[in-house]
């Protein structure tokens, strides 16, 4: 599963309105952002990266004013970190992924007690759904109209974007998946605003995102998950370990 999901994420980012490819490496750019988590770049599966080449994608967030970051599944590129360290790169994150596929899918809440869930349409229902995944990550990003922006494309792009309402009209809760690429899609940005945690939102819009890849016709669907309780939904969905992705970037 690790080349897939390598073979995905060189797949996604080579849709970036801004694409270099140098030495090896597929680097990603967003337009109007300069966060990290936006920009970055992933290696090909396989390839072995000199210092030339490392020294060449620096060069290409350098110029751009952005943080030289990397992310990957190091296992389908096992040259890539030691390359990536002699030149100075420090690991932010090694996280496990998760695959859930038709196979293993299950209804996490059967009987049909689901919150509803819905597919934005609205400019307001995009800036609600932006506010709410902004509170649910702790002021990781601020919400912004470039970011209920960004939903929309995203699912005017071949993605797939859900959301729970609240009982105030407001947003609950939602996810996002990428159109699929390689055979599979990442399910990504779940998250449910305090007030309305443990009510089976994140379960709701996972399930009808992963249901959604499925019927499209992906073999699988994948996800990174933030700690026990977060596991604890996508393994009720029928999400199994799949592997790990490392995370790395060069400090100043």
């Amino acid at each position: 599963m690790d080349k897939q999901v390598q073979n995905f994420a060189v797949a996604n980012l080579r849709r970036r309105p801004d694409v270099v490819e140098t030495g090896g490496f597929v680097a990603g750019f967003a337009v109007g952002t300069d966060s990290p988590y936006l920009n970055y770049a992933t290696p090909l599966p396989g390839t072995a990266p000199t210092p030339a080449d490392v020294a060449a994608l620096v060069g290409a967030f350098r110029e751009r004013g952005l943080l030289p970051r990397l992310e990957f599944a190091p296992q389908a590129a096992p040259l890539v970190a030691g390359a990536l360290r002699a030149a100075g790169f420090e690991t932010e994150a090694v996280h496990e992924y998760l695959v859930c596929t038709p196979h293993t899918y299950t209804d996490p809440l059967p009987g049909g007690h689901h919150p509803r869930v819905e597919t934005p349409a609205t400019d307001a229902e995009f800036r609600a759904l932006d506010a709410a995944l902004a509170e649910a990550f702790g002021g990781a990003f601020a919400a912004s109209a470039e970011g209920a922006a960004r939903l929309r494309r995203l699912g005017e792009d071949g993605g797939e974007v859900r959301f729970v309402r609240a009982g105030d009209g407001g947003c609950a809760g939602g996810a996002t998946c990428s159109p699929p690429a390689e055979d599979t899609a990442e399910l990504a940005g779940v998250g449910t605003r305090p007030a309305h945690r443990r009510r089976g939102v994140a379960a709701a819009v996972t399930a009808a995102l992963t249901s959604a890849m499925f019927e499209r016709g992906a073999g699988s669907v994948w996800l990174e998950y933030s700690g026990a309780s977060s596991r604890g939904t996508y393994t009720r969905v029928g999400y199994r370990p799949g592997g790990t992705r490392l995370y790395v970037s060069l400090p100043d």
